[in-house]
């Protein structure tokens, strides 16, 4: 194996794939080599909640994931929908009829975008609503609907609680299977003469070029790059650590199940669900007291955050569901095998319970099928990602994408590949840099939460 490459790419998550799949075809003399300790798409990747969304609350949110949006509707079409686009939308509900906040946020940030439009749908008939009957993305409208009347929302989301006052539908939005996606493009990385070494990285030394030491099954190997991107996701730190660089950037674990819905509890035709509301989540007295008996336990027996997630799961014809909720807040060192807390099932199904009260038929009674994983939430202090120059000479990074790496992946891997190319950049590549926290004025949160 030749050793010289213009680029390593040090992690093989979608992201590290997505870089070198952009990297391949803008530059098809370009050596890139991609680097994992593991076998591409595991780790992180392999824990992709599959969902996207152009609903952010800022400008520079907005165009970069419409970008990506477009790019893996480019991907769709290229390959017959091998990746599973579909696009039923994001539903964000609320037990709260007064929708003027979140109306005068979506005029804000999206007024200015061509063609989208924002609905009011006020009446039982609810006039003009395209309910998300297809998975199919390319004949799906576009904009935003909010449903204001209750009959409405009970006529086309009937397995919502009836507490629903409003209901807020994000149209660009819906599912993608990440792992088809990355898979696709690591075959048509390989095929452009992309390769692949799977081994740890033990160091980086920095003279004419850099030397990776990578530690494999049949011992250190040297490879030379002109180049470097850092991919690493939740170990990117301690990459940029070793051409000495400190990256902002915090490890935060989140949790999802899924499980077969033999009760029918959930529609399959039911778009990815958000209960925006916090919440006090729905024990016996019984079973709170004893949660407030322990320090450790307590705080699930008070007042919780909002943006619990529910949505079917394995497409029309499948029967499984998947629950989440981002509440942890802790950051934590990152691991290849995290410590899932084995309260989290039953606490986030009576959690999603709130909103969905058919799912009360599986209190304490989890099929042995369930499936409880969970993925390291990789984020800056602002919840924007890191693309671009690292910090140390022809050095790069695309990192820190927190729980949206599947979706962002495409416009992260076209950013980079353009930084690592010189090609011209995008208006709102410089607001990925690491300057942007020498700024005294914080940033308006991403919302991690709604993953």
């Amino acid at each position: 194996m030749d050793h010289k490459f213009d680029i390593a790419i040090i992690g093989a998550g979608i992201l590290g794939i997505a870089s070198a799949y952009y990297l391949a075809r803008s530059k098809p003399s370009c050596r890139v080599i991609l680097i994992d300790a593991g076998d591409p798409l595991a780790l992180t990747s392999a824990q992709s909640g599959n969902n996207y969304r152009n609903w952010w609350p800022q400008p520079t949110m907005v165009g970069f994931m419409n970008r990506s949006i477009t790019l893996m509707e480019r991907i769709a079409r290229e390959t017959d929908n091998r990746i599973s686009l579909t696009r039923r939308g994001y539903l964000l509900a609320s037990r709260s009829a007064d929708i003027s906040a979140q109306h005068n946020h979506l005029t804000a940030v999206f007024g200015a975008t061509s063609g989208t439009e924002i609905r009011v749908h006020t009446t039982p008939d609810s006039a003009g609503y395209q309910p998300p009957v297809s998975p199919d993305w390319e004949n799906a409208p576009d904009g935003f609907d909010f449903l204001t009347d209750q009959q409405a929302i009970r006529r086309h989301f009937p397995s919502l609680s009836h507490e629903v006052r409003s209901v807020l539908h994000v149209r660009r939005a819906g599912d993608v299977s990440g792992q088809q996606l990355g898979q696709f493009m690591l075959e048509d990385c390989r095929a452009r003469g992309v390769r692949f070494q799977r081994g740890t990285l033990q160091g980086i030394d920095r003279g004419r070029h850099y030397d990776l030491a990578v530690e494999t099954s049949e011992g250190t190997i040297r490879i030379e790059a002109e180049r470097i991107l850092n991919a690493a996701g939740p170990f990117a730190n301690q990459i940029a650590s070793f051409v000495g660089v400190s990256l902002p950037l915090a490890n935060v674990l989140q949790q999802k199940v899924a499980f077969p819905d033999y009760a029918g509890a959930i529609p399959r035709d039911l778009p990815f669900t958000i209960d925006i509301d916090p919440q006090h989540i729905d024990w016996t007295e019984e079973e709170r007291a004893l949660l407030l008996s322990d320090p450790a336990s307590a705080r699930f027996a008070s007042q919780m955050p909002g943006a619990i997630h529910c949505r079917p799961e394995g497409g029309d014809h499948g029967n499984w569901v998947k629950l989440g909720w981002a509440y942890n807040s802790d950051a934590a060192p990152p691991s290849r095998s995290p410590n899932l807390d084995p309260r989290f099932p039953e606490i986030v199904l009576r959690g999603a319970a709130r909103l969905h009260p058919a799912l009360k038929a599986y209190y304490g009674k989890l099929s042995r099928q369930m499936v409880h994983y969970g993925g390291f939430y990789t984020k800056t202090s602002d919840n924007w990602p890191l693309i671009g120059p690292m910090g140390a000479p022809d050095a790069f990074m695309v990192c820190g994408l927190s729980g949206h790496g599947t979706m962002a992946a495409c416009a992260s891997g076209e950013l980079a590949a353009a930084w690592l190319n010189g090609c011209p950049l995008p208006d709102w590549a410089g607001n990925f840099l690491m300057d942007r926290f020498e700024h005294s004025e914080p940033r308006v949160l991403a919302d991690e939460g709604l993953l």
